[in-house]
């Protein structure tokens, strides 16, 4: 299996058309989306529709925060901005899409891998795994050889060894990451639609389950139509910047 972990589209029609189309020129036979469709961007309904097709011919998905406050309630916890846009956003969806996002679930499994958009210790606390500590605590609480999260917009690969310890690994485009049997691993793959590591390139990973090789990859696209989109919506303009800065 050739697996494509996208994350993080945020409603960014073109980021989201390149990593695909560049996943399918990889040979992806295998789709898992973990999470936050919407939010920030400016094409939530095409995006979730592309989702949905994918989903209906046997891809992954969970939820993300961004699809729970759209479906249920905005969380306090976001800034006005973001509110904003959770607020449009649902004025875009239909009954079928919103439904859709409101019943993924929080948390997947596939054979040895498990799915989740923030972390597998309480899914629904959206914490940022954004060290070893953090890190350790998804893993374990999964039970499973490698977890697949997003959440925090930067690429990002953790492993927990055989013998306890704990370490990291910064991934570089293109350059494969063997994955170890008697290791236990958490990749975040960044985000597709809106990068926040000063790289404006679309992010994704690819598994191959046959080779245990993991594989990171910087999809440039054209943020600026992408910002033009977020303009044109009456947005506010702080989400298109992020687009053409990468932050």
């Amino acid at each position: 299996m050739r697996l494509a972990l996208l994350t993080d589209l945020h409603a960014n029609r073109e980021a989201f058309t390149s990593c695909l189309a560049h996943a399918h020129a990889q040979n992806a036979d295998q789709f898992a989306f973990t999470g936050d469709f919407v939010g920030y961007g400016a094409d939530p309904a095409w995006v979730v529709d592309t989702v949905m097709q994918y989903v209906s011919h046997g891809a992954i998905a969970v939820q993300g925060n961004h699809d729970y406050s759209v479906t249920r309630s905005t969380r306090p916890q976001m800034h006005a901005e973001a509110r904003e846009v959770i607020d449009w956003t649902r004025r875009q969806l239909n009954a079928e899409q919103i439904a859709f996002l409101g019943n993924l679930p929080l948390t997947a499994e596939l054979d040895d891998l498990a799915f989740v958009h923030a972390s597998a210790f309480e899914p629904v606390s959206w914490e940022y795994v954004t060290g070893l500590e953090e890190a350790e605590r998804s893993i374990q609480a999964s039970g499973k050889r490698m977890v697949f999260s997003g959440h925090v917009h930067a690429p990002a690969l953790y492993r927990l060894a055989d013998d306890g310890r704990m370490g990291s690994h910064t991934p570089v485009h293109g350059v494969p990451v063997p994955i170890r049997a008697q290791h236990q691993y958490l990749v975040i793959p960044g985000a597709v639609g809106q990068p926040r590591d000063g790289n404006c390139a679309a992010c994704y990973a690819l598994y191959d389950t046959e080779t245990s090789l993991l594989t990171y990859y910087r999809i440039p696209y054209d943020h600026g139509a992408a910002a033009r989109r977020v303009i044109a919506a009456g947005l506010p303009i702080v989400f298109a910047m992020r687009l053409i800065e990468g932050i």
